[in-house]
Order: structure tokens, then C-alpha cells, then sequence
């Protein structure tokens, strides 16, 4: 695991986001993981709401230097050429971006939420791009997601594996969507949904000794499944209005693919 996935700023509790962002992140994310071409999407986002460019820039980014600063990112993605990729963005995206004569800012539906957005992509981004591609890359993409703190992300790079696949390996799969929901359900403080959530996963996990075989891989996460067994104990004596940093405290979990 990289040390920028040790560093996650998602390992905090976190806003709860109005449904026009959500719809943007949801979205944008439903088109890396069907295709990792579509990766990108995420560059723009990233660099339109980074407060320093905000700031430097309150009239919007020149379009030379918006190009010039999603180079690197699209390069590790295998895409060199920016002004193709930026015009066929727009073409697509139009929630993103709003032009003027002074250069591009966030479209106006973003709000004051830039920031987070232009954070959330670009950890998203992170998350995805180093990871190997083919068949194995929705596995890939649900364990990497997870390591970031990324757990609503994760959900949805493993359903749809989970809604093709049957018998054990469907309830297994199911396992880890459900341990995956109760830390976003901590990340907002729903006690109820955390707890419920938490023990069907312990249950289907702990039956299969904490690893879980796929044919794109195996995930282990014995350690990630002791740590919320250890978390859910806690959270079974708490109320709602009770102090959550106990289950803060304790080490962040983290899965390996092999």
C-alpha cells in the first residue's frame, strides 16, 4: 500500500452531500469502472476545484494552463494528447466546466462544494490508476477503493461482480460490500446502519477464515475483519449520541489482493 493510501483524508467522518454532487461523483465513477479508459473523467474535476487554482485563478484557468496542468495525470493513463481529451470532456461532461472570457471554472451546480469535489476525484484518481487492467481490474478497483477510504466506491466497483456471480461466491462478495458499507456508514455516524451492516459481514466473513477466492484474485483481509469485529463490539454498547472516536482510534483496515 503507497504511502498517499496510508494518508487518506477520508479516514475522518465525512459531510453528507447533497444529491447534485453525489449524482457528479456517482456518475463519473460509474464510467472508470466500466471502462478504464474513461479514467480521465476524473482529471478535470480535479484540477477545476484545487483551491490554490481557485485562488490564483478566481476568473477561471486559462485553457493553455488547464491542459498544461492535466498532462502528468493523463499521461499515466496513456492518453497524450490533453486538448483532445479536454474537447471530447465537454462533449460528454457538460456538468463540469463553465467557460469565460477569462478561462474555465467549476460549473455553477458545484456550489461551494470545489474543494471536496476536486479532492474526491482526485483520490479517486489515485486509487485507479496505477491498477493492472483486464479482467482483473473491478476486483482491483473495489480493494484499492477501500484501502483509500473510498467505501462508497468500493461498493459500487463490487457490485457488479456480486450481481453476476452465484452461489459462494456471491454470499462471499456480498461479505465484502456489506464490511465496505458499515465504514461508510461509520464515515457519517449511522450507529443503526454501521452495526446491522457489520454483522452479516463478520458472519460471512469469519465463515471463510477472512479471505475470500475469487477467479479474479484472492482478497485476505483477516486483520481488516479482526479490527471490525473489534469496532463492532464497541459500536453494540453505543447509543447514538455517544463519542465515536473509539472506533477512529483504532488502526485503519486495509485488504490485499493476490
Amino acid at each position: 500500500m503507497s504511502d498517499d493510501c496510508n494518508r487518506t483524508p477520508f479516514w475522518q467522518r465525512q459531510p453528507r452531500l447533497p444529491l447534485e454532487i453525489h449524482r457528479f461523483f456517482q456518475d463519473r465513477m460509474e464510467a472508470a469502472l466500466r471502462d478504464p479508459e474513461s479514467r480521465q473523467v476524473l482529471v478535470w474535476p480535479t484540477i477545476l476545484g484545487a483551491p490554490g487554482l481557485r485562488q490564483a485563478r478566481p476568473e477561471g484557468i486559462p485553457g493553455r494552463e488547464l491542459l498544461n496542468h492535466s498532462v502528468r495525470m493523463l499521461a499515466a493513463l496513456g492518453q497524450h494528447d490533453p486538448a483532445a481529451a479536454w474537447q471530447a470532456h465537454l462533449a460528454r461532461w457538460t456538468d463540469t466546466a463553465e467557460g469565460g472570457p477569462d478561462g474555465w471554472r467549476p460549473a455553477s451546480g458545484w456550489g461551494a462544494w470545489g474543494p471536496l469535489v476536486s479532492l474526491r476525484c482526485g483520490w479517486q484518481l489515485a486509487a485507479l490508476t496505477p491498477l493492472p487492467l483486464g479482467q482483473r481490474y473491478p476486483l482491483a478497483c473495489g480493494v484499492s477503493l477501500f484501502n483509500h477510504g473510498l467505501y462508497h466506491e468500493c461498493h459500487d466497483a463490487l457490485e457488479p461482480l456480486w450481481a453476476a456471480a452465484g452461489g459462494d461466491l456471491k454470499d462471499q462478495l456480498q461479505g465484502l460490500i456489506l464490511l465496505a458499507g458499515g465504514y461508510h456508514h461509520l464515515q457519517h455516524h449511522n450507529l443503526g446502519g454501521m452495526v446491522t451492516l457489520w454483522e452479516e459481514a463478520s458472519h460471512r466473513l469469519k465463515a471463510i477464515g477472512g479471505r475470500v477466492r475469487t477467479p479474479w484474485g484472492d482478497v485476505s483481509m483477516e486483520t481488516a475483519l479482526d479490527l471490525t469485529v473489534r469496532r463492532l463490539d464497541h459500536g453494540r454498547r453505543m447509543t447514538a449520541e455517544a463519542d465515536f472516536s473509539p472506533l477512529w482510534t483504532l488502526d485503519r483496515p486495509t485488504w490485499e489482493l493476490a
